[in-house]
């Protein structure tokens, strides 16, 4: 929704009309992250003119700098108008990024056109209104718009406003898709392109040399041709030379490897051109090219399946699709055609996703009937559809706001600040020497490529590059080089449980039968199941199909089936036996068993309602052989289906023998159905709703199956919680199971206690409220600490085992279980009976977990807010979460200041893998959208290697940064010391210390590995951290006092002679030059030992071989050119003739080398890192603003928080209410 940022008093339509018709300012998608602040520019005659004496004034400086800056276009050469007229538009992200857009005109030769695509666009216009006007512009056909970020917003001529424009995901009804598109003709499908674009998302791949002048332009670069020029003029031919050539290559290397990736996400997103069948009405169809698509358009998917090239609802058939592309999950999925939906419910492709083919994802198969075609209305196109929208967050991220960069700019702007102070002092002593000013001049510019090295922002790039690259290695791509930081500091890791903790796969532990509203003796040998409904709702519930002649599916499904031992067949020819529909049948293997006298037990699948997160359930209608009723089956989320069903058929005890079994980590699911009338006929059946007949359902029983843990995972959450990383685990299964889960897995101590938190929406006895409870277990047998005693014990025994949720002996506990809480019914049956208890858990020293499901977090985050933060900071499971729910923790747990990082395997993850700081799906392919990381590594082992990478670039990162610091210091101070005396370093000199020593450092200081295990440490994330900025302040006095010194005992020597000051500048053979350069040269290789730490985040220095011999080579030449100068190197380097002076001489200019070194490490390791300073450091950050769920911890810590049985309303704190917490305990409510 838009909101205008101008206001008006006048109650008039026609004054407020005026009003709106002259604003000059507005706001788009108003709220969100995608909220777009305009403001309207027209050119200005006087500006233009005064712009262009500007550039030319500036040499074309202004035009850079509009470069840099693309507002200061609008300020420089155009005026604020109203909106209706804007040239230009300037659009404010909610970041605060801007961006100066042109306004283009789309001239549409059918004004019809406009007026026909109207009715389906803008939804809420005036019916009164002419919708020509909504779109026209006076009283031509044209379109006023403008493209920002791929996407496209058009001017509402009826409105006077720019609205993002629209297609049929949004506002259209789903009887409307299928009434009102039976094809479009030619010419509105034309006319419908020129607004719409062609359907196509292209990455464009930019040339060669358009990439070689955009690169050239970056700061960087032009500081460094300044410098370059700068080197020229002051005859340092060589050293220009070099640095230009170096810059030629890192120029060279950085296109090759821009193109590289952009050709790669190209290919990666993009798809062949291809064409497909169009409807043009009737049964006319004609093949077009995919990118002439528009929304409106009625397709054909080819039989034989194609890679889809856009969004499109089904409204005919069926189609199986693998989704891996965007989901990374390659299960394929059953997408069934949308129907006529009666309460005239409006199309959203997320709430309607199981009819939606999305564009990127691969249709395997088809299934139609006859000769018809399988048919789809298209809905979206190019970036606006699901692929659109992944592609374009990658292409325009989100700031990340990592402190360390922010810190990084503010240190370069202090470094500028320091360099300014050298350029003082340098232009008063060399006026004092009666310098020429020309000279004067070229040595206050050097300062400044000095003391701002134009390396540095490549410098501290190296470790992350090193760190992709071995990520990569391991199997794990990641597609945001950025985020690799971000992994080193998390501080906050969320798992998806299914697929990710535990295994895909699933072991049938068997059936619980309910019947006469008890439950029977469970079913373990399913084969063995009497032909009863439950089996024949086994065997029908799921969406399986048949590819190449291989079952393929759903795991849960494919178990669940195989279990049975019957077998499916796809559509035959036979078209008789099911009202001539071609379904899909299912019947036993074993047909003697389940053979009658008259004909076979065959089941035919008439319709699916697919399974859908939203609504925790799926559904079959079948038909079998020989009756004259149809039958509706359903299998989902067992309290889902017992609040479909009929009260009298759900048994009493329901809940507690549902929290017999989730409570030991079983996958339970509940099983429904029932029958049709006989007057229910195919046609109708695909017509209704589910909602229709998706009630009143009879129970059936549950079905029980056990998951394993992945062998790895255990292992892993142990070595989180040792390094003192918070795990969250985020699901969609049941609060029970999850819990479980997290025993099982270690996430929750056997000694912790778990809080389930219950959020109850008003209703018309009582307002919102909470209710804090512990977790019940059995009276019988604590299973759970039992469970937990036995992972505990044989935790180093087989890491490598898998982990089963149930323990070795949890099956004849189980048996136990049941024998002692089986009693008789009425009428004889074995039934379970009710008896629970509170854990007794022991009080020493728990820690309380909180655990809460999907429903009660959205009451909380609507009625309780203030609890929130709580909430999300004491949450350790939180259970049936839709993914958008997801999505809000993982952005909840950012607002409190956590670093978050995200683990899933793709499917209803996506959302919540985009927005953490750090998301890894767990996928097969080699680079997905989904998320910024891809993980072939099926187990969450990844989590761990791409946290010790983060780590291990971090601190490359901050290594780097501070040696080229230092680098900039010592160097600052070299030349500041020979400014003094008119002196300065040669032109080979410096070639010596910036590109042998200083390059070679640089790039190899990041090529250690990261450390074989996390630590409880973290690295730091700041450069402005008290011990970082006292080691730069302690080596930086160092070496103004080593420098100093050694300048002073070469004063000292007898055959010392202060050089004539020269006007010129140019007095680069002086015994001052030769003796600071030697000395100099030494710190720049003490410096980088120091700052190249290795544990407890990278592996130690001797393990980097490359870095460590050029070390040892760069020790060595310096050696050598100090203690064994020949005449040769002398003369090439210009300096003095070192080696008539005497061996002492050069000794003790060794031992201030050698005193460096010693002293520079002591203070690093011995001081800067010394124990003693913690405490300091430690209360000066205190005195800083604290992260915000460190306030509330401490909030927490200082009262009785969380308020176990007590209840919380809206308009109170806790109030403890003791005759509900008895009731809830005297009933063994189970929440």
């Amino acid at each position: 929704m838009n909101r205008l940022t101008d206001s008006t008093a006048s109650a008039s339509l026609s004054n407020m009309a005026n009003t709106r018709l002259l604003l000059t300012k507005m706001m788009l998608n108003d709220g969100g992250e995608e909220e777009l602040v305009l403001r309207s520019y027209e050119k200005d005659g006087l500006k233009m003119v005064i712009f262009y004496l500007m550039v030319v004034l500036s040499l074309g400086l202004v035009l850079l700098l509009i470069y840099w800056k693309p507002e200061l276009e609008c300020y420089l050469k155009k005026r604020r108008c109203a909106l209706y007229k804007a040239e230009v538009v300037m659009i404010k992200d909610h970041y605060g990024h801007a961006s100066v857009v042109k306004v283009d005109y789309i001239f549409l030769d059918d004004v019809s056109t406009a007026e026909g695509y109207n009715r389906h666009v803008y939804h809420d216009a005036p019916v009164d209104v002419d919708d020509t006007t909504v779109l026209v512009t006076g009283d031509s056909p044209t379109v006023r718009y403008f493209d920002f970020q791929q996407i496209r917003y058009i001017w509402d001529a009826q409105q006077y406003t720019f609205r993002k424009l629209e297609d049929l995901s949004s506002g259209t009804r789903c009887a409307t898709i299928h009434d009102e598109f039976p094809g479009l003709s030619a010419s509105t499908q034309a006319h419908k392109r020129l607004l719409h674009g062609l359907n196509s998302i292209v990455i464009e791949v930019k040339s060669y040399w358009r990439l070689f002048i955009e690169e050239v332009l970056n700061p960087f670069y032009i500081f460094q041709v300044c410098s370059i020029i700068l080197w020229a003029f002051d005859e340092y031919y060589y050293y220009a030379s070099c640095i230009f050539l170096i810059s030629l290559i890192s120029i060279s290397v950085s296109l090759y490897e821009t193109k590289r990736q952009s050709r790669t996400l190209s290919d990666m997103v993009g798809s062949l051109e291809t064409n497909i069948s169009v409807c043009r009405g009737g049964q006319e169809f004609e093949e077009i090219p995919n990118q002439n698509l528009v929304p409106g358009d009625l397709i054909a998917i080819p039989p034989h399946g194609c890679v889809m090239m856009c969004d499109a609802v089904l409204v005919a058939g069926t189609c199986i699709v693998n989704e891996s592309m965007l989901t990374g999950e390659s299960v394929p999925v059953t997408k069934t055609p949308l129907s006529h939906q009666e309460d005239e419910e409006v199309y959203t492709p997320e709430n309607h996703k199981r009819h939606t083919l999305f564009a990127g994802t691969h249709v395997v198969q088809t299934r139609y009937y006859g000769q018809a075609k399988v048919l789809a209305v298209v809905v979206r196109t190019g970036f606006n559809t699901a692929k659109g929208e992944l592609v374009r967050a990658i292409l325009y991220p989100k700031p990340l706001g990592f402190k360390f960069y922010q810190d990084a700019m503010r240190f370069i702007l202090f470094l500028a600040g320091v360099a300014s102070l050298g350029m003082i002092y340098s232009i008063i002593i060399e006026t004092q020497m009666g310098a020429y000013p020309g000279k004067i001049v070229l040595r206050v510019l050097d300062i400044i490529t000095i003391v701002v090295p134009p390396a540095l922002p490549a410098a501290m790039t190296v470790g992350t590059v090193y760190a992709q690259n071995r990520l990569k290695k391991a199997g794990i791509f990641c597609i945001s080089p950025p985020r690799i930081n971000f992994c080193g500091r998390i501080n906050t890791f969320c798992f998806d449980k299914t697929g990710t903790l535990t295994e895909d796969g699933l072991d049938m532990w068997g059936v619980v039968p309910a019947q006469n509203q008890c439950f029977q003796e469970p079913i373990r040998k399913l084969p063995e199941l009497p032909r009863s409904q439950i089996l024949v709702c086994m065997a029908t519930c799921h969406s399986l199909t048949l590819i190449d002649g291989e079952l393929m599916g759903d795991p849960l499904d494919l178990i669940m089936f195989n279990s049975l031992n019957w077998s499916l067949e796809e559509p035959g020819q036979d078209t008789t036996k099911y009202d001539t529909l071609m379904p899909t049948i299912v019947k036993p293997s074993d047909k003697d068993s389940f053979m009658s006298d008259e004909v076979p037990f065959e089941v035919g699948i008439v319709r699916q309602f697919t399974f859908s997160s939203s609504m925790q359930r799926m559904s079959v209608i079948t038909r079998t052989l020989g009756h004259n009723h149809m039958e509706i089956y359903s299998k989902g989320a067992p309290e889902k289906i017992a609040s479909l069903c009929n009260p009298d058929t759900v048994p009493e005890n329901f809940q507690p023998v549902l929290h017999t079994y989730t409570v030991q980590g079983l996958r339970v699911i509940a099983l429904a159905y029932r029958p049709l009338e006989a007057k229910v006929n195919w046609h109708q059946v695909q017509r209704i709703s589910r909602d229709k007949v998706e009630c009143n359902l009879t129970f059936l029983g549950l079905l029980v199956m056990q998951n394993q843990l992945k062998p790895e995972t255990t292992p892993v959450i142990r070595t989180l919680l040792e390094a003192k990383l918070r795990t969250v685990m985020v699901t969609g299964d049941m609060i029970q199971t999850a819990v479980s889960v997290s025993r099982n897995c270690g996430m929750v101590h056997p000694r912790d206690k778990v809080v389930i938190v219950n959020a109850h929406p008003p209703d018309k006895q009582q307002t919102a409220r909470i209710e804090w409870e512990y977790a019940e277990l059995p009276t019988d047998i604590d299973i759970v600490s039992e469970q937990d005693t036995d992972i505990d014990s044989d935790a180093g025994q087989d890491s490598n085992a898998s982990s089963p949720l149930l323990s070795p002996g949890s099956e004849s506990r189980m048996t136990a279980v049941k024998l002692n809480l089986f009693r008789r019914d009425r009428d004889g049956g074995a039934c379970w009976r009710k008896g629970y208890r509170t854990v007794n858990v022991s009080d020493e020293g728990p820690r309380h977990h909180l655990a809460i499901n999907g429903k009660s977090f959205a009451v909380i985050t609507a009625h309780f807010p203030e609890m929130l933060e709580k909430i999300c900071t004491k949450g350790t499971v939180f259970a049936r979460m839709l993914p958008e729910q997801k999505c809000q923790l993982i952005q909840n747990l950012q607002k409190l200041d956590y670093i978050v990082g995200m683990c899933g395997d793709g499917a209803n993850d996506c959302e919540a893998l985009k927005a953490a700081h750090a998301g890894i799906s767990l996928s097969e392919a080699e680079a997905s959208v989904a998320a910024p990381f891809t993980s072939r590594i099926s187990n969450i082992e990844c989590v761990v290697t791409a946290m010790r990478e983060g780590r291990a670039a971090l601190v490359t990162s901050f290594g780097c940064f501070k040696y080229m610091a230092l680098y900039s210091f010592i160097q600052f101070v070299s030349v500041l010391i020979l400014y003094t005396f008119g002196a300065n370093l040669s032109d080979f000199e410096f070639l010596y210390i910036d590109l042998v020593i200083t390059t070679t450092i640089a790039v190899l200081m990041g090529y250690t590995g990261p450390y074989h295990k996390l630590v409880r440490k973290k690295p730091p994330g700041s450069l402005v951290k008290v011990s970082n900025l006292l080691s730069i302040i302690m080596q930086v006095l160092l070496v103004g006092g080593m420098q100093v010194s050694a300048y002073f005992y070469l004063r000292s020597q007898s055959w010392y002679e202060e050089p004539p000051p020269s006007k010129d500048l140019e007095n680069v053979h002086s015994w001052e030059s030769t003796v600071i350069f030697l000395v100099s040269s030494y710190m720049y290789i003490s410096v980088a030992f120091c700052f190249s730490k290795g544990p407890p985040f990278r592996k130690p220095i001797y393990t980097n071989y490359p870095f460590l011999i050029s070390m040892m080579f760069l020790f060595g030449f310096s050696t050598f050119l100090l203690l064994l100068p020949l005449p040769e190197i002398e003369h090439f380097l210009e300096m003095k003739e070192l080696h008539e002076k005497s061996i002492t001489f050069r000794l003790y200019l060794f031992g201030f080398a050698v005193a460096f070194a010693i002293m520079s490490s002591f203070m690093e390791y011995m001081i800067v890192d010394s124990s003693m300073l913690k405490p300091c450091y430690k209360a000066i950050k205190k005195r800083g603003p604290q992260n915000r769920y460190k306030v509330v911890e401490n909030e927490i810590k200082n009262s009785d928080w969380p308020p176990v049985g007590q209840v919380t309303f809206p308009t109170t704190n806790a109030i403890h209410v003791s005759d509900i917490h008895v009731e809830m305990n005297s009933q063994s409510a189970i929440h």
